[in-house]
């Protein structure tokens, strides 16, 4: 039989499914607040064969955070091709649009908001660069904008973090509508 043909092994499989669960737990109660347990509990699994898998907390909340950059650029990718328009601005507009869609899942964008925030520890400041950087050059490359249609492009998202994870689309203020005003989210 091929190699190619051979299933992955149980610990392959298993990192998936923790990482997974990561996203969910870490999406939760952070990285500071949440013990490898509760992640070892989602994913069924023994806290010691998660620290196994991963040589620590660090390293399993870094391998949830490269998840959730990889799931992004996949929702952009998505949002790409099915652009039907033909400037980078209509393309980045449709693939914003499968941004905010991913974003419903509010687990993927706590993480996030969790990452930025425990961004003084070394490793998760590296994830983050990482996946931003991943992000950008996805966004630049799959819809051909300028750097600054990239630039607005991201800062968009980050407002759009912001409107979604303190639900400023219910505050009737005047503030909160300047934030909200032509932003579509879940």
């Amino acid at each position: 039989m091929p190699l190619t043909d051979t299933p992955r092994s149980t610990a392959d499989a298993r990192r998936t499914t923790v990482v997974a669960k990561a996203v969910s737990v870490f999406g939760r109660g952070g990285y500071h607040a949440t013990p490898v347990t509760d992640v070892a509990v989602a994913a069924g699994i023994s806290q010691a064969y998660v620290l196994r898998l991963f040589g620590g907390k660090l390293g399993l909340f870094t391998a949830a955070l490269d998840r959730c950059y990889l799931l992004i650029r996949e929702a952009l990718a998505r949002g790409a091709e099915q652009a039907s328009g033909v400037t980078p601005v209509e393309v980045l507009e449709v693939m914003g649009d499968a941004y905010a869609a991913l974003i419903a899942d509010r687990d993927l964008l706590m993480l996030q908001i969790h990452a930025q925030s425990a961004a003084d520890v070394p490793e998760i400041r590296e994830a983050l660069r990482r996946g931003y950087a991943s992000v950008v050059e996805t966004a630049r490359e799959l819809s051909g904008g300028t750097d600054e249609e990239v630039q607005r492009f991201i800062a968009f998202g980050q407002l759009c973090h912001l409107i979604v994870a303190a639900e400023l689309d219910s505050v009737d203020a005047g503030w909160a509508r300047v934030l909200t005003a032509g932003m579509r989210h879940p």
